[in-house]
């Protein structure tokens, strides 16, 4: 009954945060590590298990929660989010404890503890950290077809050449975190300051 906690994309300059938590079946699956040290097959074979085998919960913030709170305070928002949708998939179960993979908990009604390198070190977190970042980076595929031009699909919304690029070219989405400076400058740019 220990829930692992992780998020991904907090910082991207596109697209929400998404966070996820994770109750281990019984039995464990092997070959957990934080997700990014795995490669992108080996995340989606581990999530596919995880899905199968474990109960889980995925909880996200918006691109607008994100600028409205900013990037801290949208990852907590997110991370209860997906600790909600966990306790609501085990039908209104909590966690005894949640495990959080960093420096900071958010403020809630349960018992948790911050665990820094925690996806690397705690099988429930490096759970967590593959379902939010197989769910984020899906997430951020399907935006790429919506919105060609800025190279999410491989880039999953960081500032890379590509996608700085086409900020430039293109402008901002409705998907672009405006609160961030990059975003900001190209906004600043577009209204002729």
């Amino acid at each position: 009954m220990i829930a692992g906690v992780d998020e991904a994309g907090r910082g991207p300059l596109a697209g929400p945060v998404v966070a996820a938590a994770v109750v281990l079946c019984p039995d464990g699956i092997l070959g957990l590590d934080d997700s990014k040290k795995l490669s992108a097959k080996k995340r989606d074979d581990l999530y596919a298990l995880i899905a199968e085998r474990c109960t889980f919960g995925v909880g996200m913030a918006s691109v607008e929660e994100i600028d409205e709170l900013n990037i801290l305070w949208a990852t907590m928002l997110a991370m209860t989010r997906a600790v909600e949708a966990l306790c609501e998939s085990r039908g209104g179960m909590e966690p005894r404890e949640v495990l959080v993979d960093g420096n900071r908990c958010p403020k809630w009604r349960y018992r948790s503890r911050a665990i820094i390198g925690g996806d690397a070190i705690e099988p429930c977190i490096s759970a967590a950290s593959i379902i939010a970042k197989v769910t984020r980076d899906r997430i951020m595929i399907e935006a790429d077809a919506r919105f060609p031009g800025y190279g999410w699909a491989s880039n999953k919304g960081y500032g890379a050449k590509v996608h700085l690029e086409g900020l430039e070219r293109l402008g901002a989405t409705p998907w672009h975190r405006r609160s961030f400076g990059p975003v900001q400058r190209t906004l600043f740019d577009f209204q002729g300051g």
